[in-house]
């Protein structure tokens, strides 16, 4: 235990509470869409079911025969085809990247089109531009990473506010007072709680920033002159097939794919033009496991060939997050993410009935600062680094400290 400063703890303590109050309405909203949006496989599965599944008929077509297909059927030329993993899957062919990515679905048995599936069709897709966005496009992206920031600053300012004294000792972690009334109940509730979570809620906004405008442009800023990232021939980039004869035939590079026993889904990332290179990937999350070949599309030569120890390490840790965060790693990863949207919900309802117990009508019940309060170097050098690192974050901070003043000048010719 540390002894800690009772005017800084008050400073921190009204900081924590303003931002905590105003965050509060967004907070909530995070916490529920991400824990509807962990359902969207289960959700989609059946849903999806009649277009990527089909009836074992007879012998398939070529891998070839059903490129042409997808071609015809598509919008945009498609640019990877998913191998299918069993006899009755409709064969998966891709179009675009991210939001923008469209599959189409071929039945190898009767050369139908099963259908296609765009994920700005499903309900899962709203509550992904809620959770991202709040429905109001780039400028909800903005606000959302800015509470996000001030998320982060809420935990370490309430990690701060709620450590225990030396009188208080270590039971003071884990103690909730049920017959001190209510105000101390829910207290406790959101103090205790949120401690314990704190761990959990830095990481899984860590695999959510990434997704930001501001910061997630700067962290690929960084990736980028820190030569932390993909490879640049990682998605064949300035990769070109000499071209002479025939090109290979997209079931022979099915073979080859599959005589590689690469762990997880097996794809081809089929050529553009007739300069175009064929690759071979996988995707899986054992990401160690993840190894990628690019092939003249004529002859067959191996171009490049790239595995998880080529990838940069911001990129990685960008990567392990961002699927921590979704609750990809299994069944534990799954619960544990449900886990922690429950426990945020939990914790800021917590907060608000605790406020509202302790709330005076006609007054906001916000903390007093003593004003011979300093704020010392420390504490600025932290708000100075947290506003470098998370930029909107420093601008809503230079606004608040503009504010304050103004209202101190304010106050100063009025005496």
């Amino acid at each position: 235990m540390f002894k800690k400063n009772n005017k800084l703890n008050q400073w921190l303590w009204k900081w924590h509470f303003v931002a905590g109050l105003v965050s509060l309405p967004f907070v909530l909203v995070l916490a529920i869409t991400g824990g509807i949006y962990l359902f969207k496989d289960n959700y989609e599965a059946s849903k999806q079911q009649h277009i990527k599944t089909v009836k074992k008929e007879g012998d398939p077509i070529s891998f070839q025969k059903q490129w042409k297909l997808a071609k015809a059927a598509m919008h945009k030329e498609p640019n990877i085809m998913v191998i299918p993993e069993g006899e009755n899957l409709a064969t998966e062919f891709v179009s675009g990247r991210f939001s923008h990515k469209n599959s189409t679905y071929v039945n190898p048995y009767n050369s139908e089109i099963t259908g296609t599936i765009n994920p700005k069709d499903s309900n899962m897709h709203t509550v992904r531009k809620l959770h991202g966005e709040l429905l109001l496009g780039k400028f909800g992206t903005k606000i959302v990473e800015l509470i996000a920031s001030w998320m982060i600053v809420l935990i370490i300012t309430g990690i701060y506010v709620f450590w225990p004294s030396k009188k208080q000792g270590f039971k003071a972690f884990f103690t909730i007072r049920l017959k001190q009334g209510k105000r101390i109940l829910f207290r406790d509730l959101h103090t205790v709680f949120g401690f314990w979570t704190s761990v959990l809620l830095l990481i899984t906004l860590a695999g959510g920033l990434p997704w930001t405008d501001v910061f997630g442009d700067g962290f690929k800023w960084v990736q980028k002159v820190t030569d932390t990232g993909y490879p640049k021939t990682w998605d064949a980039r300035g990769l070109q097939s000499k071209v002479t004869g025939e090109a290979i035939a997209l079931d022979d590079m099915v073979i080859l794919a599959k005589s590689m026993n690469l762990a997880g889904e097996l794809s081809i990332g089929l050529p553009k033009g007739e300069k175009g290179v064929y690759s071979i990937f996988n995707t899986t999350l054992d990401f160690g496991a993840q190894k990628r070949f690019h092939f003249d599309q004529y002859s067959g030569e191996q171009l490049v060939e790239h595995d998880w120890g080529d990838v940069g390490a911001l990129m990685k840790g960008r990567l392990w997050l961002m699927a921590f965060h979704q609750g990809e790693f299994g069944r534990w990863n799954w619960f544990l993410m449900l886990g922690v949207a429950i426990l945020l919900l939990f914790i800021g309802i917590a907060g608000l009935l605790s406020y509202s117990k302790r709330k005076k009508k006609g007054n906001w019940g916000t903390p007093k600062v003593p004003e011979t309060l300093k704020i010392g170097y420390g504490i600025v050098i932290c708000i100075f680094v947290l506003g470098i690192v998370f930029p909107l974050f420093g601008i809503s901070v230079i606004l608040i400290a503009l504010v304050e003043y103004m209202k101190t000048k304010k106050k100063q010719k009025s005496v």
